[in-house]
């Protein structure tokens, strides 16, 4: 009983923190949000994506950046229940996040068998500032995370358990359907798991090769999507070997150096590519990311602070000293697992990247935990039970410090500072415009600051087929889809052809002196985000 109250102090815990204002802070929907929201929807009402296609398995099409299915399809009983709106589509980004607080129990538990150590891990991650700011949102990351996490535990014990390993195989296909970068992190956190338990598996031989081809046939219909140009147009736009400037550096090196073998040797375009891998991959690891400032995008960090707290530091790297001097399988594991999140996450321009890594959680809370536990039990050999009883209280004192600074941060001065970032202000902007709709002829809706359509789309309920009625949509040399009009109201500036009685929504000091103003959007921070004017 009493390890029943603990575990369910420490999960009502992490729930709260994740739940607390969920459909109010973040303070709005950024545009993935809206878009996984209204394919749910479509989804849910007419079993087709906002392009009409039929319950999609390998991939949404959505803005033309085909997202993986698993977040959508994830969310649809939740709108289906609660309705159309940011608290159901921000919904399974928040039970992941708080699953993964028990889950860290369990599998701390089988890895290690030590209760305290499960406990100190579960609850590192129950209170972790990277784990309750991605849970507030719906983050594809979050949810994928969460698979990563379960089949990784289920697979441990499935290997003394023998059917439990098929639905370890399940869980890594959903993580590898609910995220890109899940398409290669699962793969090889699975290569490694068969790796560390191979002799364990040839016990459970028939259930590991029943898994293994019930996998691949869930994967299957994705295979030929993976062949083609659209599942690369994501990968294209942000990879750092879309870059010219290492080959036009390795062409200018060669050149300097005469043309010959040695200098296309040394300056050989791939290892300068190679290095630069190297650089994206350990940004990830630097300290200004984990513990002082954060990721530079502001909706995946409060930017005052960084991934982890400050008082982490130091017992993380007694962590990792121990765990790297047992060796032990399970330690393997762990800091394997922390190397394998974030190779994809190498490839990307934009580095370091809080959500490309999500899956690498909960492995620094569990390191952690293993530097507090080592660090009481070393002390309790060493010094009074009094003094430890200090150096608890004050480890207390900082945690609590920590998290207090984070929570006020993020609900007191995150919504209001960056809620141009989560594109405050459609939302009033949709309410306002769908109210007068009916009094104007035509209503042109600036796409300056992106994607008005989803908007109107997500917040009017937009029947899927009087959406694809009203739509005029086409796509750019980049393969994303324009939407440029829904009925009456047309995405861009006001052309030559407007007629009637017109309504603009512009941006701050770009409505012509010819139309009056009638109202003024304004983002949390006070800042004008959209002019609405009329001419008559």
């Amino acid at each position: 009983m009493r390890k029943i109250i603990i575990l369910g102090f420490i999960f009502s815990l992490g729930f709260l923190l994740r739940f607390y204002h969920l459909g109010s802070n973040p303070p709005s929907l950024y545009w993935d949000e809206a878009s996984l929201g209204y394919n749910t929807y479509t989804i849910s009402t007419a079993l087709r994506d906002e392009h009409g296609e039929y319950l999609p398995l390998a991939r949404f099409i959505a803005f033309g950046d085909y997202k993986p299915p698993g977040y959508i399809y994830a969310t649809v009983p939740f709108i289906l229940i609660f309705g159309v709106n940011e608290f159901a589509v921000r919904l399974p980004s928040m039970l992941a996040g708080a699953l993964m607080v028990i889950v860290t129990y369990f599998l701390v538990k089988e890895l290690f068998k030590n209760d305290i150590l499960a406990y100190l891990s579960s609850f590192f991650l129950a209170v972790s500032p990277w784990s309750i700011h991605m849970s507030r949102a719906a983050f594809e990351a979050n949810l994928a995370a969460f698979f990563n996490l379960l089949a990784i535990y289920l697979f441990i014990v499935g290997t003394r358990k023998k059917w439990i390993i098929i639905f370890s195989f399940i869980s890594f296909v959903l993580s590898f359907y609910t995220f890109n970068a899940n398409r290669i992190i699962a793969p090889i956190l699975l290569l490694l798991l068969i790796l560390l338990y191979r002799h364990d598996l040839r016990r459970n031989a028939k259930w590991f090769i029943f898994s293994l081809l019930f996998s691949a046939v869930l994967i299957f219909p994705s295979l030929s999507y993976l062949s083609t140009r659209e599942s690369r147009l994501r990968y294209q736009e942000v990879t750092i070997f879309n870059n010219l400037e290492p080959i036009e550096l390795a062409n200018t090196r060669i050149a300097t150096d005469g043309g010959n073998i040695f200098a296309k040797l040394i300056h050989n375009r791939r290892l300068i590519f190679f290095t630069d891998y190297l650089k994206h991959y350990f940004d990830n690891f630097t300290g200004r990311f984990l513990f002082t400032h954060g990721d530079v995008n502001p909706r995946l960090s409060v930017q005052d602070m960084g991934q982890l707290y400050m008082w982490d530091l130091p017992f993380l790297l007694i962590g990792l000293y121990l765990l790297v001097k047992q060796r032990t399988r399970s330690s393997v594991l762990i800091f394997s697992w922390m190397l394998i999140a974030p190779i994809p996450a190498g490839t990307a321009r934009e580095t370091p990247h809080a959500l490309r890594i999500l899956s690498i959680l909960p492995t620094f809370q569990i390191v952690i935990a293993c530097g507090v536990y080592q660090t009481v039990l070393w002390l309790k050999q060493r010094f009074s039970l009094r003094s430890v009883r200090i150096l608890l209280f004050l480890l207390s004192f900082l945690l609590s410090i920590n998290l207090f600074y984070y929570l006020h941060i993020y609900h007191v001065h995150f919504p209001i500072k960056w809620s141009g970032e989560w594109q405050y202000g459609y939302k009033e902007m949709v309410n306002y415009v769908s109210r007068v709709e009916g009094s104007y002829d035509q209503i042109f809706v600036t796409t300056a600051l992106g994607r008005p359509y989803i908007y109107f789309a997500f917040y009017n309920k937009y029947p899927l087929d009087k959406f694809l009625k009203e739509e005029e949509a086409q796509r750019d040399w980049f393969g994303f889809w324009e939407v440029r009009r829904l009925g009456k109201i047309i995405f861009g500036g006001v052309g030559s052809s407007a007629y009637g009685k017109i309504l603009v929504v512009a941006k701050p000091g770009k409505l012509s002196s010819e139309y009056r103003l009638l109202k003024v959007i304004k983002n949390l921070s006070g800042n004008d985000v959209f002019w609405i004017g009329e001419k008559t």
